[in-house]
């Protein structure tokens, strides 16, 4: 069951902060940055912003003639490949993978790297890029979500080191219908404190 979230800006920021919420892909050889999936923007003090976070993740992959493969249903332990066919590239599905925790995806064309991508709520969720052919690209996901306080993140881009090491709050979803997320803290000169953001309200799967 769907995840409903709700973030709530009770903090006395008065720089119209962007909120990021992401996650990160905890997969053995993952080593990318994490993608901003979710960008919160111009939510005022006061103001609340809904959003569902999904439980099921969908697979995509580009090649390296920028085609863009649709976004297939997929769970953990599914293995896809990226394989040349009549009509050209195309992400098949490929049995089971090596890791039951893992969503893998295998390069099988004769020449070209791919990249292979993550989608929550149709949103780019994670992504490994330039897997060589026969080589394969996996994602896995702990029931977590990352949340700071940023600014000029666009949403479905990479994150640069900096900005990552800048965001430690980590919320667990785990058995959790739906919670409100509340962001304190903030403000303008010496009395200022730092951003913390806390669930409330939370209604138990």
């Amino acid at each position: 069951m769907d995840i409903r979230l709700n973030f709530i800006n009770q903090s006395n920021d008065q720089n119209n902060s962007q909120v990021v919420i992401f996650q990160k892909n905890v997969a053995t050889d993952a080593s990318e940055p994490a993608v901003a999936w979710q960008v919160i923007h111009n939510c005022g003090q006061g103001d609340n912003h809904p959003f569902v976070y999904p439980m099921h993740t969908a697979i995509g992959a580009s090649d390296s003639y920028g085609n863009y493969t649709p976004q297939l249903a997929a769970a953990p332990g599914q293995m896809f490949k990226m394989t040349l066919t009549q009509s050209g590239d195309q992400l098949v599905e490929h049995g089971e993978g090596s890791d039951p925790s893992e969503y893998q995806i295998l390069n099988a064309l004769r020449t070209g790297a791919i990249n292979a991508h993550a989608f929550k709520d149709g949103k780019l969720f994670a992504q490994v890029t330039a897997i060589a052919p026969q080589q394969k690209a996996a994602f896995a996901f702990k029931p977590t979500i990352w949340i700071g306080a940023v600014s000029q993140v666009e949403e479905g881009a990479v994150m640069n080191s900096a900005i990552l090491s800048s965001i430690n709050t980590e919320i667990s979803l785990l058995g959790i219908a739906s919670a409100d997320i509340v962001m304190t803290g903030g403000g303008p000169g010496p009395s200022s404190t730092p951003f913390q953001f806390t669930l409330q309200n939370i209604v138990t799967a």
